[in-house]
């Protein structure tokens, strides 16, 4: 349900003014007795009950334009963490609701007729009007003025007239727009189509069902919320709605459609209506969550996904912080300060899962291919909050028995599977990111790196990577970047092979070369990352004369003679690399460096034939390729690392990426090292856990060609997770590896493994057991007030 907002007339209210008035909290703005709320779904029914307990003397008012009974939607799914917080802070709601709920723990996956269930998920639902009545009546119970069929005053008017304005008006919340100068709203519509509905019956498990007809992939979504009934969500691509023929059928003549479709999964029977209608979902996010004396609730402050079942648990959560705020904070202010602090952080990263969600289900006619089994867990990991560990503990059976159809070996983790790169074979499927160090003497690499590489390389990785290489000096980044264009140098990096090698036994160390481009001759990364030098400059060259940011140095456009200099650079460094016994070589092609500013139409604008459509653009990375490949042991893979988009409007786009991808692949790459952006300085990345793998993903379904993913992959939980569901082939990373140079030996001990993916040095093995930890207390519940 939402509330609408209009402007009163003239009378005891007095006249409105404009919606652009600043709304001014009245003088008592330690603590608000006059509350009133736009809205009356879950959230501001619930957010008007506890205000009213933690007062009775508050006068709460709750507008909401539709009748008591009326609800667009069938079921309401609520998590145990949202329930033992509404437990906590309202017991007679906890029991109301309790009395309604249906509860399951099955997840069942119906694709190409065979069915998959994972159990121990742990699901409550009741009905959506069940919700509403048991709030309403506890608000009744509390004195509660509710208004249905009524719409809400001006938004200006309430902030002048109450202490406190709760906008809960939805994910069209007019409340918003009125201040939308102030929250800075940014809506994203996404390319789903998707219809709420319900069948009389009661699904045994939460479903999902997978339909491939003669237009594309459909989908279905189902879930018990009463003994008798289940919400059903249709879903499916808008390319696809408008081939089936959606775009031209009422809503009759659509669920009838829809009941036909999955009429496998309705035993027949037929699917129900209540003034549905197929829509788009929209991501909401604010700026700003408050205004003066209104601050935004549930829908209105942002949406996530309903894949991940997130909607009213969001709201429900909302009024718990916000009530708690309320109550500990010393003025209005700083209590709507601190209601924000505390849910920001908790509703972006249920965003961040829920988008992860979201697009899985847009593309998963990428996965459909996949083994039945992974195909299962791929679905049931998709939003990265259910992992391999988590879903392991909730289901053994069935997570053992992806294991098994992926190849795992009894007991071995998914991470502690060997794979095998032309004739190079990994023993596990970690890598240690390349990361520059910025710790060389002209190019030489000294005690430092031996120390650096050799202690990651014992740390149980199965491939440890060089910073990026430079091919010559003018291709350094800095003073202190590590080179491959001397005897000299060349010997160092010998020297740490062979350390590696004898140490490491079964460790391989791969090379990164590459060539700084526009963005070298500049200070160390501490004493300021990618700022010019400030004397000792040597000139730069690139694709274009386009200078990294306003004050970099511009670089000169390459001409066809230092082209061909530049690639000798290459095939010299490669020759030296492998005398020096590297047992892989990675190019370069990502973050703006050289080759990297010819793939990018942002940074190449060349008009001959290393510049214009995207062949164009591959050509020159291509031929340094090629030519590096050609002086390249037969034997040794060689990767490439690109960037599959440059974060940037009119960057790399999804489908360059694959092109790139391709082409590579087709020249001989055994893998794509798939990373993003740091193309251009006015990038806007969209970080967050394994924020790049989305990318790695699509290469690999889409070309077939084994990735590498990286991208703040933090934990060997989500390493098996990205494995096992198929996202990636190997797992490279950075940070970790700095805080920890053992991390694969620990992530071994913590699962209890001792196996040939990883293998302690005989030094270290009395260390393979994990210490024992002090014990932690469980965080205390959100807010209490009793019976």
């Amino acid at each position: 349900m939402e509330g609408a907002v209009i402007v009163p007339t003239s009378g005891a209210r007095g006249t409105a003014r404009p919606a652009t008035t600043n709304p001014q909290p009245p003088d008592k703005t330690n603590h608000p007795l006059r509350v009133a709320i736009v809205g009356g779904g879950p959230g501001g029914l619930y957010a008007a009950a506890l205000l009213k307990r933690l007062d009775p003397s508050r006068e709460v008012t709750v507008w909401e334009r539709n009748a008591p009974n009326d609800t667009f939607g069938f079921g309401v799914v609520l998590s145990d963490e949202t329930l033992g917080g509404i437990e906590h802070a309202d017991p007679v709601v906890y029991e109301a609701l309790q009395k309604h709920f249906i509860r399951w723990d099955d997840i069942d996956i119906v694709h190409r007729g065979t069915r998959h269930t994972s159990g121990g998920h742990g699901f409550a639902a009741l009905g959506r009007k069940r919700l509403l009545e048991v709030l309403h009546e506890r608000c009744r119970t509390l004195g509660i003025d509710l208004r249905f069929r009524a719409e809400a005053p001006y938004p200006a008017w309430l902030a002048e007239t109450y202490d406190l304005v709760i906008a809960a008006d939805g994910v069209h919340s007019t409340t918003r727009e009125a201040y939308s100068h102030v929250f800075r709203p940014h809506v994203a519509t996404h390319h789903c189509r998707y219809i709420w509905l319900a069948a009389d019956f009661a699904f045994d498990a939460f479903r999902f069902e997978i339909a491939e007809t003669e237009h594309g992939v459909m989908q279905l979504h189902g879930y018990p919320y009463a003994s008798d009934a289940s919400t059903v969500i249709i879903e499916m691509h808008e390319a696809v709605w408008q081939a089936a023929g959606f775009a031209d059928l009422d809503d009759h003549e659509s669920v009838e459609r829809c009941s036909k479709i999955f009429s496998e999964a309705l035993g027949g029977r037929p699917l129900r209506s209540n003034k549905s209608a197929w829509t788009t979902f929209r991501t909401v996010v604010n700026e700003r969550w408050s205004h003066g004396n209104v601050v935004l609730l549930g829908d209105a402050a942002h949406t996530a996904h309903f894949s991940i079942g997130s909607g009213t648990k969001l709201a429900v959560e909302d009024a718990l912080a916000l009530a708690a705020c309320l109550e500990e904070q010393p003025t209005l202010e700083r209590a709507l300060e601190a209601y924000e602090e505390e849910r920001r952080p908790v509703v972006a990263s249920t965003q961040r899962a829920a988008r992860a969600s979201l697009e899985w289900f847009e593309n998963i006619a990428r996965y459909l291919d996949q083994p039945p089994r992974q195909f299962a867990f791929n679905l049931l990991t998709r939003s990265r909050r259910v992992t391999h560990d988590n879903l392991r503990l909730r289901d053994a059976h069935f997570t053992e028995s992806v294991e098994r159809e992926f190849g795992c070996p009894p007991g071995t983790p998914p991470m502690f599977t060997p794979f095998r790169l032309r004739g190079l074979t990994l023993r596990n499927r970690v890598v240690v990111s390349p990361m520059d160090m910025y710790s060389a003497v002209d190019g030489v690499p000294g005690d430092f790196h031996l120390v650096h590489l050799g202690a990651r390389a014992l740390g149980g990785a199965a491939l440890v990577m060089t910073e990026m290489v430079c091919v010559s000096a003018e291709g350094r980044i800095t003073p202190g970047c590590t080179g491959l264009y001397t005897g000299k140098q060349a010997e160092s990096w010998k020297r740490i092979t062979e350390f590696v090698h004898a140490q490491a036994p079964g460790t391989a160390i791969g090379v990164q070369l590459g060539h700084s481009g526009r963005k070298g001759s500049t200070k160390l990364m501490w004493e300021g990352m990618d700022e010019p030098l400030e004397d000792g400059n040597w000139p730069l060259v690139a694709a274009s004369p386009m200078p990294y940011k306003p004050q970099s140095q511009t670089p000169r456009e390459l001409t066809r003679a230092q082209l061909t200099d530049i690639r000798e650079q290459f095939t010299a460094a490669a020759w030296r690399a492998a005398r020096a016994g590297f047992d892989l070589l990675e190019l370069h092609c990502a973050h703006g460096y050289l080759l990297s500013g010819f793939l990018s139409p942002l940074t190449n604008h060349r008009t001959d034939v290393y510049g214009g459509t995207l062949a164009k653009r591959l050509r020159f990375p291509l031929e340094v390729f090629d030519a590096v490949r050609g002086v390249w042991p037969e034997e040794r893979p060689m990767t490439v690392r690109i960037s599959a988009t440059d974060w940037a409007e009119g960057g790399t786009s999804g489908e360059q990426a694959v092109a790139i991808a391709r082409a590579f692949a087709a020249h001989g790459a055994d893998a794509i090292d798939v990373s993003t952006g740091q193309v251009v300085a006015e990038e806007r990345p969209e970080f967050g856990r394994s924020y790049q793998t989305p990318y790695a993903d699509r290469i690999r379904h889409e070309t077939g060609i084994p990735v590498i993913a990286v991208g703040a992959i933090s934990s060997w939980d989500d390493v098996n997770s990205l494995i096992l569901a198929g996202r990636t082939d190997l797992c490279a990373l950075a940070r970790p590896h700095l805080y920890d140079p053992h991390w694969t030996l620990h992530a071994a001990a913590e699962q209890g493994y001792d196996g040939p993916g990883v293998v302690w040095p005989a030094p270290y093995r009395a260390g393979s057991r994990r210490p024992q930890a002090g014990r932690t207390d469980a965080p205390k519940p959100r807010l209490t007030l009793g019976t």
